[in-house]
């Protein structure tokens, strides 16, 4: 089916050398293509897969999963962890040769395990979850589509095959977040996502442009390769670029503002987005992209300010909120942020990034499907003012979603204690004052974190019953939707102190990923930062527990000027109306009425003109001799009179 590369020298650019292909690792192709197969069928069968459909979806991720493991357990017993498999040419124009290609190292094979493995277990979920939707078929043909697109945006060997699934992943999205369509919020909730990751998707196209402008090249290890040939203002630039794709994909600021409001989807649809799937994109792509990062400065600076201001805006705005998906979205927002402050620091950062990225996968999974278990039991009711006292009802709801609150927050043992802690620690080694300021921002979220998800824990299950009477009885959701549950509650408890432990090293067979860059002293001890982050960690959830244990109001209540602001996103909306949307409005209106006026005035004038005049000399026209003769002697006479004016020298 292809060729393979394994352990080859670089190249010249133009050129490649394939070894024959050998062994199980030769079909990692598969990956990709059984949910692309899947997807094909359910959308090309119609309603004729409608009672199987859903099975068939579950199915190929499945499949794709223990393939996924198989190759991972091949790829720990090859020397150099790297695979790299030639499909055919995908584009030779001129000086430009584009693989079609996949690459399958120790970066890819750890996604290649989240999406496929946390990915199963939400497909499973939404088979109940979406067991009276009509559209259940078509939505498993596109959950399969999301899942295929991004193992290609991970398993590319080039920026053209990661572009290719970056943007498969945003037609995914588009068609899921927008999947209850017949909302209106739905179907604008859709095409804001669509539209925000133009933005990003714009920045990450032309960075590749710039690739192949300076290098001659878009595969993976020849720019990595070429980027000490660069100008420091060329890797900036290229950098920076990559980083736009990166902050649209990963909702980072200024591009955060779609993700929240792609709550509107199905729950599983938010689930997969915000565990497994597009918004560890951009960190994907910042930490495949190491070499570009780890060249400049200043580049990294941009990163680590981007991540420290983003997980800092998710934890006010999360606060804030009352939609009990709209908070884990926006604690999606921080969490990545503290993901993009890993990348950022570089060395040995960014395995720790990654580290987090996993263990998150598993917590956010967790509180998202018991978001929707409790969703499922409520009658769809989503606002936690109005629930209270759950636990009772759920108790497996309750206790899964439990683990996962500890875990997002960072209580030790759990697993976001062993993958968040670390980046805090690193962030106070930097090596000048930007350590007490981004190492500040991590603590400072710690506690917020542990505030606002305590917040929103408290509220759901504990305290008095606030829910009215038409909302029905709360129960618990069936076993094909706790089950997947419990798997990933599992998770949520152990999978840190594992990843954190053999995830780093494994890592370090990826260029530049888990290594140290020498010694770093913190301005803090370990010792220090780490109680410390424990210490504000139980202040935040403490003060949240003292304040909601009770409930809290239903109805919106006045408040100050902070929470009035994180209410309305920090005005990061309105001022994206303000510089984009009405000025767009107006010169579109302005250019409309151009259009109309002026554009279409000149011709329908002219035609009008033409038609009015062509009219009035049709009258003269009549047919009679008597007119004729009359208007031949009035142009002879006004002749005549012509010739004795100039004779006259009355026209001189």
């Amino acid at each position: 089916m292809g060729t393979i590369l394994t352990n080859a020298p670089a190249e010249p650019v133009g050129t490649v050398a394939y070894a024959t292909a050998d062994g199980l690792l030769g079909s990692v192709w598969l990956l990709v293509a059984i949910p692309l197969l899947s997807a094909a069928v359910l959308l090309l069968l119609g309603r004729r897969a409608d009672r199987w459909g859903h099975w068939l979806g579950v199915a190929a991720i499945g499949a794709a999963f223990v393939l996924g493991l198989t190759y991972f357990l091949q790829l720990r017993g090859l020397e150099n962890k790297s695979v790299e498999l030639s499909l055919w040419d995908f584009i030779t124009v001129g000086d430009l040769r584009v693989d079609f290609g996949l690459l399958f190292d120790p970066l890819a094979a750890v996604f290649v395990l989240l999406i496929t493995g946390v990915g199963f277990l939400i497909h499973l979920y939404a088979v109940e979850y979406m067991a009276h939707d009509a559209g259940r078929r078509r939505f498993f043909a596109y959950f399969n589509l999301f899942v295929a697109a991004m193992l290609l945006l991970v398993l590319g060997n080039n920026y053209v095959m990661l572009y290719f699934g970056w943007e498969g992943v945003g037609l995914a999205s588009y068609l899921l977040i927008s999947f209850w369509y017949e909302r209106p919020s739905a179907a604008t909730a859709g095409k804001k996502a669509f539209l925000m990751n133009r933005v990003g998707d714009a920045g990450l196209a032309i960075g590749i442009f710039i690739m192949f402008a300076s290098l001659g090249t878009t595969q993976y290890d020849e720019v990595f390769n070429g980027v000490g040939s660069l100008t420091a203002t060329t890797v900036l630039v290229l950098g920076l670029l990559l980083l736009l794709g990166a902050t649209g994909k990963s909702g980072q600021f200024p591009l955060q503002a779609w993700l929240p409001d792609a709550m509107e989807g199905p729950t599983p649809v938010s689930a997969l987005i915000h565990a497994a799937t597009m918004v560890t994109a951009g960190v994907y792509l910042i930490a495949r992209s190491n070499p570009i990062f780890s060249a400049n400065s200043t580049l990294q600076l941009v990163v680590v300010s981007v991540g420290a201001l983003t997980l800092l805006i998710g934890c006010i705005i999360g606060a804030a909120k009352d939609d009990i998906k709209r908070v884990l979205a926006w604690s999606t927002v921080s969490q990545i942020g503290y993901m993009f402050l890993g990348v950022g620091l570089g060395g040995g950062a960014y395995a720790l990034a990654i580290v987090h990225l996993l263990a998150h996968g598993f917590f956010k999974a967790n509180m998202f499907l018991g978001a929707g278990s409790v969703m499922h039991g409520m009658n769809d009711q989503v606002d936690i003012r109005r629930f209270g006292g759950l636990s009772k009802y759920m108790k497996v709801t309750w206790i899964t979603f439990m683990t996962g609150w500890l875990a997002i927050i960072g209580i030790p043992p759990l697993s976001g204690f062993f993958s968040k802690e670390p980046i805090i620690v690193a962030a106070f080694e930097r090596e000048d004052w930007t350590a007490w300021l981004f190492g500040g921002a991590a603590l400072l979220g710690a506690g917020l974190t542990a505030f606002y998800m305590t917040r929103l824990f408290v509220l759901t299950f504990h305290g008095p019953k606030r829910w009215t009477e038409d909302i029905g009885h709360p129960h618990e959701s069936p076993k094909l939707m706790t089950i997947p549950l419990i798997l990933l509650a599992v998770g949520s408890v152990g999978a840190g102190w594992l990843l954190s432990t053999s995830v780093p090293d494994w890592l370090t067979a990826t260029a530049g990923l888990g290594a140290a860059e020498g010694e770093h002293h913190a301005v803090l001890s370990h010792t220090v930062i780490t109680i410390l982050s424990i210490l504000v960690t139980v202040l935040g959830a403490g003060l949240a527990w003292f304040l909601f244990r009770g409930g809290t109001a239903t109805a919106p209540q006045p408040a100050g000027v902070l929470v009035t602001a994180a209410r309305r996103n920090l005005y990061t909306d309105a001022v994206n109306e303000a510089i984009f949307e009405k000025p767009g409005i107006f010169l579109t209106r302005a250019l409309v009425y151009l259009d109309n006026r002026g554009i279409d005035g000149l011709v329908n004038g002219l035609a009008a003109g033409i038609g009015g005049g062509s009219g009035r000399l049709r009258r003269l026209q009549t047919g009679f001799v008597r007119s004729y003769a009359t208007s031949i002697l009035t142009g002879a006479l006004l002749v005549l009179a012509a010739f004795l004016a100039v004779e006259a020298g009355w026209l001189a």
